[in-house]
């Protein structure tokens, strides 16, 4: 029985010493003096041409203010994309100690010493690193040589824009990571699928795929272009399956069962996990509540939770109540009025009530709070019990400082003339009766009894007499009104939307019947009971609409740029620049290996057609298994390159070279395939597959002595001399920075 004893105990283990080795000068590539530069300065004693060379201080700022966040356990919302980028960028500075105090509102601020700046950077370092490796296992995997996978390695490792963005705390990185891995993974199980379908290995492969895909999208939403590739492969391949006659029906409708499982239900779970963590981590109130529901701030420790917590749920006749506008655009604000009253006659001769005005104010101010009356009552305290306020019934709203109605007439708004003029009514004895009753419509009810609930429920308020709805236009008004934001009565026959909608947010149960009390009254804080969490689902779909609706910043940036500069390497950012000497980092490609790749593609592009046009005509140029290949590779590499570039030229938004890396990535693995098809199929004689291989030993050593070159801006360690910087402008595009005299 231990007669296992007797024998020693023996492992053996293929170690590929091409990877270890190209581990190793990756890690030392990336991680060295990862630290520097610590501090960023101003940029008063530099010049080029107008330029503010400060872009990368402006990225870690942007990305720091988070981590801090993080780490203060904040709640913050970023529309770039998905937490979980964010989050594994804050772990490293968790690991490295980082307490979250730093202010990250200062471009050219230099690091304190208690920002672990090596931490923070570690984790973009590393998987910069680790993507040469697995170029060269991608290359492997598709079926090409060692030669042609150590050059796809080689060429990552010595790409100068590549080095740049993975030695600071950005993102780029990570998503390109993420992106390889996937298709890594893939690649892995399709070649299980021919050997060990259903193995360990095969479901190993499989599910990382999909882990992958779902991190690459959670790191940024460019990376659901490499997802759908992935899925589009992943397609072909099942559809092959099925018409594969030796496999029986079950054991069909199970390897697609797997697949769906693995491609589409574990990145979706992913998904939900990256954001069920966050808000687990980021569970106090802070400065971007505001664009959040009620309901979500509610749920955020401090802020408006505190001065919510334990209101009253059901809002009664006689209640104090402020009304939000759910729809939050273009800022959030409070259905507000106060004693100023709207101009007799308007800048372009129309006339108006002149009544008190009534807007929504994107502040928290004591003449938001509105008195909820029964029309066939006097009183605005409420009863003890209190009578609840239903779905359909009829009220009128009093504002609880002025003690005036809510109302509304046929008379044009002031900045939308087809919409009604909204008002607080003033009695001036004309013939102008008020129209002041409301009916309540509760949005999102579940039954038509329903009661008016604080914070839950949606609500419209329907005029009785015009069945005008009060609605946000959104304009502001002018200086009469304050620059507040108009509120009309709009038809209900022009539709529905979110911005006819208002909902409780704060609401307290009125005691004082007397004006003045009731003033004081409004000025106390409330103190109430009841407490209202959100599920996480709601919150989650909150939070992700929030985000794909955010209003992206499309202003002009000094080194913004169009997708078609970034293939000719037209533009380049200036990152970094030293205080006294001319030490500076830009984010540069290598020229040779940007036009090499591009060239690559051109010539990928021809051949696949003209082998296509051939074998049409039943003529193979190649082998079929040469050919099988051949389409794998450009479906994931040419495939991989377009559906990253491509999609930028629809985006309405500032673009920037760095935008382009991804879809960099797949175009150098091209490049080898393409060398090594040529070298392959193209040169018939062995006199020119050596004359082949010599020009591309030459090719390779011309783009070894552009990053040599490049590589004072790469890493920004030297100080190089005005003439020496205006070598290095070698397009009249590219911001070298150079010292004033």
């Amino acid at each position: 029985m231990l007669g296992f004893l007797k024998r020693p105990v023996v492992v053996t283990a293929d170690i590929n010493l091409n990877v270890v080795a190209l581990t190793a000068v990756g890690l030392l590539s990336r991680l060295w003096h990862l630290a520097y530069p610590r501090a960023v300065v101003r940029d008063d004693c530099w010049q080029y041409y107008g330029a503010v060379p400060l872009w990368l201080t402006f990225d870690e700022v942007y990305y720091g203010q988070y981590i801090s966040f993080y780490m203060k356990r904040i709640f913050f919302l970023d529309g770039s994309g998905p937490p979980f980028g964010h989050m594994l960028l804050a772990l490293g500075g968790y690991l490295g100690g980082f307490d979250g105090n730093f202010l990250w509102n200062r471009i050219g601020a230099e690091y304190s010493s208690n920002v672990p700046v090596w931490s923070l950077r570690l984790l973009p370092a590393l998987t910069g690193a680790f993507s040469i490796p697995m170029a060269y296992q991608i290359l492997l995997e598709l079926g090409f040589s060692h030669c042609a996978a150590m050059g796809a390695a080689l060429l990552m490792l010595i790409e100068n824009a590549l080095i740049t963005q993975s030695r600071l705390m950005l993102l780029e990185s990570v998503l390109i990571f993420f992106n390889l891995l996937a298709v890594l993974s893939y690649l892995k199980f399709s070649n299980s699928q021919k050997h060990r379908p259903f193995s360990l290995s095969w479901w190993f492969w499989l599910m990382l795929t999909g882990v992958a895909c779902s991190c690459a999208v959670g790191v940024k939403y460019m990376g659901i272009f490499t997802y759908l590739l992935v899925l589009a492969v992943a397609s072909v391949h099942a559809w092959h399956l099925i018409g594969d006659q030796t496999l029986s029906n079950v054991c069909v409708l199970c390897h697609l069962l797997a697949r769906a499982a693995a491609l589409l239900v574990i990145p979706t779970l992913m998904y939900l996990l990256f954001f069920y963590v966050h808000l687990i981590l980021v569970y106090r109130s802070g400065p971007h509540d505001q664009i959040m529901s009620s309901a979500f701030q509610a749920s955020l420790e401090g802020g408006l939770a505190r001065i919510t917590q334990g209101q009253p749920l059901e809002v009664a006749y006689g209640s104090q109540v402020t009304l939000k506008n759910v729809f939050g655009k273009p800022v959030p604000c409070w259905l507000h009025s106060h004693q100023s009253t709207y101009p007799m006659i308007y800048e372009n001769g129309r006339g108006s009530s002149h009544q008190q005005q009534v807007t929504c104010y994107p502040f928290k101010d004591v003449n938001n709070w509105w008195i909820v009356k029964d029309p066939g009552r006097h009183q605005l305290v409420v009863n003890n019990p209190p009578r609840p306020v239903r779905h359909g019934d009829v009220v009128q709203l009093v504002h609880g400082m002025t003690t005036r109605f809510l109302n509304t007439h046929d008379v044009a708004a002031p900045l939308s003339p087809h919409s009604q003029e909204v008002s607080c009514y003033v009695d001036y004895n004309i013939s102008m009766p008020s129209q002041n009753l409301w009916r309540l419509d509760i949005v999102n009810r579940e039954s038509d009894t329903e009661v008016w609930k604080t914070i839950l429920s949606e609500v419209r308020l329907v005029h009785v007499n015009t069945s005008a709805v009060l609605k946000l236009s959104g304009a502001h008004l002018p200086d009469w009104g304050f620059q507040q934001l108009e509120v009309v009565g709009e038809k209900l026959s022009r539709g529905y939307h979110e911005s006819m909608v208002w909902n409780v947010e704060e609401h307290r149960y009125g005691k004082s019947q007397e004006q003045k009390e009731r003033e004081l009254e409004l000025h106390s804080p409330a103190q109430m009971d009841v407490s209202r969490n959100l599920s996480f689902m709601a919150r989650f779909l909150e939070l992700q609409w929030r985000m794909l609706t955010a209003k992206s910043d499309d202003s002009e940036h000094k080194y913004s740029s169009s997708p078609l500069d970034w293939v000719t390497l037209d533009t380049s950012i200036a990152y970094w620049l030293h205080p006294r000497t001319s030490a500076q980092i830009h984010l540069l490609g290598n020229i040779v290996i940007w036009a090499s790749a591009s060239l690559a593609m051109v010539v990928y592009v021809l051949l696949f057609f003209w082998y296509l046009l051939r074998r049409r005509r039943s003529i193979c140029d190649i082998p079929e298994d040469s050919w099988l290949r051949w389409v794998l590779a450009g479906a994931l590499c040419a495939g991989g390159w377009a559906v990253n570039y491509l999609p930028f030229f629809m985006m309405e938004k500032t673009l920037f070279l760095y935008h382009y890396l991804p879809a960099l990535t797949f175009q150098i693995l091209l490049l080898p395939v393409v060398l090594q098809h040529v070298s392959d199929h193209l040169c018939r004689s062995q006199l020119l597959r050596s004359l082949f291989s010599a020009l591309v030993v030459a090719w390779y050593s011309c783009a070894c002595h552009v990053f040599n070159m490049l590589r004072p801006l790469t890493y920004g360690d030297k100080s190089l001399s005005p003439s020496e910087l205006k070598a290095l402008r070698w397009k009249d595009s590219w911001d070298i920075l150079i010292r004033k005299h």
